[in-house]
C-alpha cells in the first residue's frame, strides 16, 4: 500500500545481495533481458549511470528525455535507474503504474538540500512571484511549483513567463546565475547546489589546459560560475553530448559527472575525453555516490523481486503533476 504520511517511501536495498544471493554462473544481462520481456518493463537509465546499466536499459537521456519517455511509456511497469526525484518524476506521470527503483538511496544532494517544508516557508517571502522548479527536487517541491524545468529546456521556460512577472528558481542556485546571466531575467535563488558540479576546480581544469592545449572544456551549468567562464560550451547533458560528436575537435575536458563519457565515446570513438579535475586530492569526487548506488545486479533483483517500489502520496501527485505536464507542453 502507498504510505499515507507527506513523505515519499524509501526503502533501501542495501545488504539485499548478501541476503539473497546470485549465483555467479548466471549472466545477468540475459536474465534481465527475459524479465523485462516477461513482465513488460521498460528499464529508463541516466546518462550517469555505470556503462553496463546504460547498454542494458531500453532507454538513456538526461532529466528532459527521461521524463518524456516516462510520459509516453506503454509498458506495464517502470524500472528507472537514476536517482530517486527521477523515479518520483516517473510515477507521478503513471500514477497506475509500478515504479521500481534498484536502490531508494540513490538521492541528491539538490532535492535533499531543498525540502519542501522548508521551500513552502521561503516561498511565503515571495508571494507574488512565479515559482520555477529545477526537475531536481522532490516532489512536495514541485507541488509547490508553477512550472518545472531541466537543465536542457530552462531557457525556454524561463522565457515563457511574461517579463511583469518575477520569478524564484529552485533548487540550484549555480544554474539559476547561469540562466541570470544569458536571459538577463532577475530571479530569486534559492540557496543549493549539486556535491558533483561544485567540486570541479578552474585551477586544475587550466592547468589541464596547458597539458592539452587543442582539447575543449564543456561544463554543465550546474557548475560555478568561475568554471563555466572558461568552458568552450555549457549546456544539459544530452547538449555536451551532442556538441562532442558535431565538433571537429578530438579532445574533450568535461565538467560534468563522467557516466556521460560512456556515451560520448560510443559516439566518438577515435575522440578523447578527459574528466575535469576535482578540488584537493580526491580522484572519485566528480563522480555521483548516489547514481553510483545502482548496480546491475540492484537492477537484476528489483526487476526479478519486482522491489523496491516507489509511491508517492495521493495528496500530492495531481499538485506534482501540473507542473511537470506544462514543462512537458512548452518543450514540445
Amino acid at each position: 500500500m502507498a504510505p499515507t504520511d507527506a513523505t515519499v517511501s524509501r526503502t533501501s536495498t542495501s545488504g539485499v545481495l548478501a541476503e539473497t544471493g546470485i549465483d555467479p554462473a548466471l549472466d545477468l544481462f540475459e536474465e534481465i533481458d527475459r524479465l523485462r520481456k516477461e513482465k513488460n518493463a521498460v528499464i529508463l537509465a541516466h546518462y550517469y549511470q555505470d556503462g553496463e546499466i546504460q547498454d542494458i536499459a531500453d532507454f538513456v537521456g538526461d532529466s528532459l528525455q527521461l521524463s518524456q519517455s516516462a510520459a509516453d511509456t506503454t509498458a506495464d511497469r517502470i524500472v528507472f535507474a537514476g536517482v530517486h526525484f527521477m523515479a518520483e518524476t516517473a510515477k507521478i506521470l503513471n500514477p497506475d503504474k509500478p515504479v521500481l527503483v534498484p536502490d531508494m538511496e540513490a538521492g541528491c544532494s539538490l532535492a535533499d538540500g531543498c525540502p519542501g517544508p522548508a521551500f513552502g516557508k521561503w516561498l511565503r517571502n515571495y508571494p507574488d512571484h512565479v515559482v520555477i522548479s529545477y526537475i531536481n527536487c522532490s516532489a512536495e517541491v514541485k507541488a509547490l511549483s508553477d512550472l518545472i524545468c531541466t537543465s536542457s529546456n530552462a531557457h525556454k521556460i524561463v522565457g515563457s513567463v511574461p517579463a511583469d512577472k518575477k520569478i524564484v528558481f529552485a533548487p540550484d542556485r549555480h544554474l539559476g546565475r547561469y540562466l541570470i546571466d544569458k536571459l538577463g531575467r532577475d530571479m530569486v535563488l534559492w540557496p543549493g547546489t549539486c556535491q558533483v558540479h561544485e567540486i570541479f576546480s578552474e585551477k586544475k581544469i587550466v592547468q589541464l589546459k596547458t597539458r592539452h592545449p587543442n582539447a575543449k572544456v564543456i561544463a554543465h551549468p550546474e557548475c560555478e560560475r568561475s568554471v563555466l567562464r572558461i568552458a568552450d560550451h555549457v549546456g544539459s547533458t544530452s547538449s555536451l553530448l551532442s556538441f562532442t560528436a558535431s565538433d571537429p575537435s578530438d579532445e574533450f575536458i568535461v565538467a560534468t559527472e563522467p557516466g556521460i563519457i560512456h556515451q560520448m565515446e560510443k559516439l566518438s570513438p577515435n575522440k578523447t575525453f578527459i574528466p575535469a579535475p576535482a578540488r584537493g586530492a580526491c580522484e572519485a569526487c566528480n563522480e555521483c555516490p548516489h547514481m553510483k548506488l545502482n548496480t546491475l545486479e540492484k537492477l537484476y533483483l528489483c526487476l526479478r523481486d519486482d522491489r523496491p517500489e516507489l509511491f508517492v502520496p495521493e495528496e500530492l501527485l495531481d499538485r506534482a503533476r501540473l507542473p511537470i505536464e506544462r514543462m512537458l507542453e512548452l518543450s514540445r
